[in-house]
């Protein structure tokens, strides 16, 4: 048997947090489907570095080019408006173990916060945009802004298409599985996933991968 779970809010289900369904649409923590995490970098107006925890992304391409398709980036923050201005962006994959310092960043993301230094993380100058990088990361993606839309029209979330220019990757996880996937690679986000018999919320939850099959 399954749980049928329609557009209207079910009104049994009881947020974890005041705020959850003014943020989230429902159909997020029925669904708690795991995306990757990774650090999303931007000049601000003042030219202080702006880091933003991001996940709700994709990654994918052709042989003319590949792309950066980040869903759900609120358009009242700083990365939305500094991606507008400065029509590039840089992606930064780190392991669990910046998990913290990460979130720190949320938590003091005030214009005149430096947010590399709140984090403690090291900039570099992108090699082919202007953007700061984390040089921690063990994956570096520099994009230039193919494309902004507000799906729902409502003017609260868009999706921001970058292309990608320019990769880099740390030697020690430029050589196939080892380290980039356990613990020391990609971490992903497990949106809350609401029970749907009690309507009661769960946590979200941090994961790695673990590789189960080689195809």
């Amino acid at each position: 048997m399954k749980i049928e779970i329609g557009s209207d809010f079910p009104k049994y289900f009881k947020p974890s947090y005041p705020e959850e369904f003014e943020l989230f649409h429902h159909f997020e923590v029925t669904a708690g489907i795991p995306t990757v995490l990774f650090a999303v970098t931007t000049w601000k107006e003042n030219g202080k570095p702006n880091v933003c925890f991001h996940s709700w992304s994709c990654f994918h391409g052709d042989k003319t080019a590949f792309f950066a398709v980040m869903g759900n980036l609120y358009q009242h923050t700083h990365s939305y408006k500094n991606i507008q201005r400065e029509k590039c962006f840089g992606i930064n994959f780190l392991p669990i173990s910046s998990y913290d310092r990460l979130v720190d960043t949320i938590h003091h993301n005030e214009l005149d916060d430096n947010e590399f230094d709140v984090g403690g993380f090291t900039l570099y100058d992108g090699k082919k945009i202007h953007a700061p990088m984390i040089r921690e990361a063990f994956v570096n993606m520099e994009c230039t802004l193919k494309d902004i839309q507000d799906l729902s029209g409502s003017g609260i979330t868009a999706m921001i298409i970058g292309q990608v220019m320019h990769v880099l990757v740390e030697k020690e996880y430029a050589q196939g599985y080892d380290k980039r996937y356990g613990k020391d690679g990609f971490m992903m986000l497990v949106p809350a996933p609401q029970n749907l018999v009690t309507g009661d919320p769960n946590q979200s939850a941090i994961a790695t991968l673990n590789i189960e099959k080689y195809d």
